[in-house]
């Protein structure tokens, strides 16, 4: 049985990571997999990429890099994940991986020009949404975790926009049959979202955003962390078609 990949764009903040593990511990719990169903490969520390066949589905991590770093690891990272689309192997990109799959295929990504959004908030989908056989298990309104600076400024081309808000109009977005960018995180629940906003406090509160109210309106996201598990599902269900299980 082929292992469902988790590639380690970052960490979270250590004191986070202490109390509540690190974001491949919540995707695999997300999913529903054991560890012995899952590979994680540090990417951000130039671990080699692998053949993407020897793998039934790729998660990207979100990470505390910018993808406008262009670090040597994200330029390589980016140069792997179009070998992953064309092979046809389920991909799900979260947050920095959002904003990375859509920079690798010919999108760009950047600072949102409204600054940041935190905390829990409404997302909507579209009619593609609605559709998709990803995110339609989702309710066409639901709530979703977020904590980013940057963004898909634009979708590559021949994308299908899913997803966004008022504030964040690239919340989701599908390429092909199986590649998906969310910039929400469905990995997270209201306790790691209130650690991550405690521990970002002063720096929210330099730019101008009222932490106090943030933390105050952060909810459980029980609807936006389907995801995990229906991709998990998706990649197993095509690995049996190709005859891997």
């Amino acid at each position: 049985m082929k292992p469902l990949l988790i590639i380690k764009a970052g960490s979270t903040f250590e004191d986070v990571a202490r109390s509540f593990g690190d974001f491949e511990d919540w995707i695999v719990r997300g999913t529903g997999l054991s560890w012995d169903q899952v590979q994680v490969i540090s990417a951000c520390q130039s671990e080699p990429l692998p053949d993407p066949l020897t793998s039934r589905g790729v998660i990207v991590t979100g990470s505390h890099s910018m993808v406008t770093d262009h670090e040597p690891w994200i330029e390589d990272l980016a140069t792997w994940i179009p070998n992953v689309i064309a092979e046809g192997i389920p991909l799900l990109a979260i947050c920095f991986g959002h904003q990375l799959l859509a920079y690798a295929t010919g999108g760009d990504a950047g600072n949102h020009p409204r600054g940041r959004e935190v905390g829990t908030v409404e997302i909507h989908l579209n009619e593609a949404g609605i559709a998709d056989p990803l995110l339609g298990i989702l309710p066409p309104h639901f709530l979703g975790h977020v904590i980013h600076k940057q963004s898909a400024l634009r979708l590559p081309p021949g994308a299908v926009l899913l997803a966004g808000n008022d504030f964040e109009p690239h919340h989701a977005f599908r390429i092909g049959q199986h590649a998906w960018g969310v910039q929400f995180h469905p990995e997270f629940d209201a306790a790691i979202m209130r650690s991550c906003v405690t521990r970002l406090s002063q720096e929210l509160e330099t730019a101008e955003l009222d932490t106090s109210s943030i933390l105050a309106g952060i909810q459980e996201t029980p609807e936006a962390s389907l995801i995990l598990s229906r991709f998990a599902g998706i990649a197993r269900e095509l690995s049996f078609k190709r005859g891997e299980e």
